[in-house]
């Protein structure tokens, strides 16, 4: 939606009223933190708008906005008188908060809001594996997906994105997600992308939302939120609570924090604030919780469930292994080899120390290690000082060609989640040797999985693995790695499969063709009766809500400055309104 400026003298500028009016409409947070009803503030917004009903600006409203939006809901008349004097300044606001304005509130159709931490280029976890979710999740009749990622100025992604890569606008770096995707799904995706402003924290090598990210999702489309890394989303977030805007609100666990923060100068302290920040958040702004694994933090409303399946891509290289070795070809003609980022806390410094220790028990195997990072000349430096059999090379693409003939992936970390690579090789037909951890838990079933609890057992599972043929997948084996099957697991234990036949079900008994408006819609309890639960809950975000609003200390643990609100740079790039217009000294 655009705001022209063509229509400014017609136009008559806001009165106290319809201020004051916005004022309280922008409060109601508080006020349901304070225990005063809805309808107080809506009668009162009323009163103050209904005075001025008949005046010039809701006529010249009432002519110059589609049908579709001239309705007799007094907040929204509100917000599109307030968006008729911005038109009439001539600010522009396509893809910003009022950019699904014309759109009709009413569908059959669910909406999806996958919002993540993280977004492609950068090859991380959390940008890969929320896409293919929503790739495969779209592919559904029953649910509309959109997937939101963070917009990083220029200055972030030089820092980010690997060999320099950087995009000049959110549309540039939506064609380049979906172009990667779409040639490994092999399918045409389906859902929308949207952006919302992102800080890079150089320290912890994460970005950080700024502002509140939960606005960047159209109100009409607030119904089923997925919040990949809830914990990381909602440290500093300071703004609408999730469960208050959408009706059923999962988080997906991707990251073992605790384990990487106690590597840190001082990491016990911070992990003991850490862990309860994250029970708070867990509480406060989620329905249900799946975790990918036992590695991670044990929080409240939490199962264990893996919901990642691997790059169809691989499934082919394991197909195509499998029928070379029933044709009598040799498919692994090299040994072993190691891939992931180089930094300590991937593994390198369980693999220094467990070839250091076996040195002699290695003797004539060597391993191929692939992977860039901070730590790069570190590990290199101190793997040369000990002399030990490690061979390093530039990362690469675990789908290259050049990883293929490997026959063993040795995997030492204890710091994962589920290690992707993991699932990967396993789906290339290769023996893989892990620790025996919760993290590895998933793959036991495979048989060439080849864990190890012991320095000894690792150095009897890489001569096992040597001298041994890794087995072909069975059909249930690689359905249970893909995506498909991935997604059947995460309908199933994030109860959505259940929220969406409930709506279609409340749609068919509406009697008649025409969709049941409040289909699917989640009753609120009445503020004057919550369950103690509830107002648990709803206490703890308040709590978090203050404290998240003062700078002082939001900078006294940890947070990017200036990350309370977005930018003025955002603000240009993703087209929104200037900063001290969407949040205003008074607002709330």
């Amino acid at each position: 939606m655009s705001f022209a400026p063509e229509a400014s003298e017609d136009v008559p500028p806001l009165d106290l009223g319809e201020l004051f009016a916005y004022f309280l409409k922008q409060s109601v947070p508080l006020f349901d933190q304070l225990g005063i009803k809805r309808d107080v503030c809506d009668k009162l917004v009323e009163s103050l708008c209904s005075k001025r009903k008949d005046h010039h600006a809701y006529n010249f409203l009432s002519a110059s906005e589609p049908s579709s939006l001239r309705n007799d809901n007094v907040g929204d008349e509100l917000d599109l008188r307030i968006a008729s004097v911005l038109q009439s300044t001539g600010h522009h606001c396509e893809g910003g908060f009022w950019r699904d304005v014309q759109k009709s509130d009413i569908s059959d159709k669910r909406h999806v809001a996958i919002v993540t931490t993280a977004s492609l280029p950068w090859m991380t976890g959390t940008a890969v594996n929320p896409l293919f979710r929503a790739a495969y999740l779209a592919k559904s009749s029953k649910q509309k997906v959109t997937l939101v990622v963070p917009w990083l100025c220029k200055s972030d992604q030089e820092l980010v994105y690997p060999n320099s890569m950087t995009f000049n606008s959110p549309e540039e770096q939506e064609n380049y997600m979906r172009n990667w995707l779409e040639e490994r799904v092999g399918f045409k995706t389906d859902f929308k992308i949207s952006f919302y402003p992102g800080k890079f924290q150089k320290e912890r090598r994460s970005i950080i939302p700024a502002g509140d990210t939960s606005q960047f999702i159209p109100s009409k489309e607030a119904d089923i939120a997925i919040l990949e890394e809830p914990e990381h989303l909602n440290w500093y977030h300071h703004g609408k609570r999730w469960t208050d805007k959408f009706n059923h609100v999962v988080g997906v666990v991707h990251t073992n924090y605790l384990e990487y923060i106690k590597r840190e100068k001082n990491g016990a302290i911070q992990a003991f604030f850490v862990k309860h920040i994250n029970n708070l958040v867990a509480r406060a702004y989620c329905h249900k919780i799946l975790r990918l694994s036992g590695a991670t933090q044990d929080l409240p409303k939490s199962m264990i469930c893996n919901v990642h399946g691997v790059n169809p891509k691989f499934l082919e290289v394991g197909e195509r292994i499998a029928a070379e070795r029933e044709s009598g070809q040799q498919s692994f003609s090299k040994g072993a080899y190691f891939l992931g980022k180089m930094v300590w806390a991937k593994g390198y410094r369980e693999l220094i120390d467990l070839f250091a220790k076996h040195k002699s028990d290695l003797v004539g195997f060597k391993l191929d290690i692939y992977g860039n990072g901070e730590d790069s000349h570190e590990v290199q430096s101190i793997a040369r000082k000990l002399n030990l059999n490690l061979n390093f090379h530039k990362g690469r693409d675990h789908a290259d060609d050049s990883l293929h003939g490997y026959k063993v992936f040795i995997n030492p970390s204890i710091s994962d989640v589920l290690c992707t690579a993991t699932a990967e090789a396993l789906a290339m037909g290769k023996f893989v040797v892990c620790a025996d951890h919760p993290s590895n838990d998933f793959f036991r079933s495979f048989p060439n999985c080849l864990t190890y609890k012991t320095s000894e057992d690792f150095v009897a599972r890489v001569k096992e693995a040597m001298t041994r043929y890794p087995q072909p997948l069975t059909p249930e084996q690689r359905y249970n790695l893909s995506w498909e099957a991935a997604t059947q697991r995460f309908m199933e234990h994030s109860e959505l499969d259940k929220v969406l036949n409930d709506s279609s079900n409340d749609c068919s008994s509406s009697g008649g063709t025409e969709p049941d408006r409040s289909a699917g819609r989640r009753t609120r309890q009445p503020v004057s009766a919550p369950s103690i639960s509830d107002a648990v809950d709803g206490g703890l975000a308040f709590a978090h809500y203050c404290l998240t609003g003062s700078e002082l200390l939001r900078l006294s643990t940890g947070a990017v400055p200036g990350t309370r609100d977005y930018n003025k740079q955002h603000s240009a790039d993703l087209r929104l309104l200037p900063p001290q217009v969407q949040n205003p000294i008074y607002g709330w």
